[in-house]
């Protein structure tokens, strides 16, 4: 995907900042989103749209604006929030807050932005193992786990919308990842995580479009 337009949300840190670096490296025009930018991205050869809260209509539309005539090879929804709940002390701030973040938001975005999109184009979304209902042995996490498997759900449904305009969509855990959005505990650090998700999209074709993927390539239970 050589100059081809890569947009990624959430990329000031973490997962997404590893995500902008490993494109921009490789040659590509970055659109890095994020709320406030970091030093780190700052230093980065790319295109920096900070001031954009993805859950808020306004900033979505300032982004669409901002992005106005540009051609979108891949979107990256990356952007994430993670809140823990144990039962018996569930918190409904907390976990509304998530669905917005992590299920609503990354939809909107992608509505917003499909304009932009064109045959071959590819989406992201960066979800979790922890959404998984077949792999949930542990609960806990109610507001994390039930917003990503909403975006799940919606990441699905955009597969079959976006089919007939052959746009693929990947749905992406990256791995347990030492990022402070976890205190930065993880068995591979944001660097490795963003090289096999990017593997990933690579690999992405209409054919295995839709499917639910560890960044390390095995097939994950819905």
């Amino acid at each position: 995907m050589q100059s081809d337009v890569v947009v990624i949300t959430g990329a000031n840190r973490g997962i997404g900042l590893s995500l902008a670096r490993l494109y921009a490296n490789q040659g590509h025009a970055v659109y890095a989103v994020c709320r406030q930018t970091s030093p780190e991205l700052s230093a980065l050869k790319l295109n920096v749209i900070d001031g954009i809260d993805i859950t808020n209509p306004s900033d979505i539309h300032r982004l669409q604006q901002s992005l106005s005539g540009v051609t979108i090879q891949l979107l990256i929804n990356n952007a994430g929030i993670l809140r823990e709940e144990d039962f018996g002390q569930l918190n409904s701030e907390s976990i509304r807050e998530q669905f917005e973040t992590n299920a609503l938001a990354p939809i909107l975005l992608t509505e917003a932005l499909a304009g932009n999109l064109s045959t071959g184009s590819k989406i992201a979304f960066i979800t979790s193992r922890m959404s998984s209902i077949a792999d949930n042995n542990s609960g806990g996490y109610y507001g994390y786990r039930m917003s990503k498997a909403a975006l799940n759900v919606a990441a699905k449904s955009i597969t079959v919308a976006m089919k007939p305009r052959k746009i693929s969509v990947a749905i992406l855990h990256p791995g347990l990842v030492g990022t402070d959005m976890i205190g930065g505990y993880g068995d591979i650090t944001p660097d490795e995580a963003a090289q096999r998700l990017s593997q990933r999209i690579e690999e992405l074709t209409l054919e295995n479009s839709g499917r639910f993927l560890h960044a390390n390539g095995e097939q994950l239970p819905w």
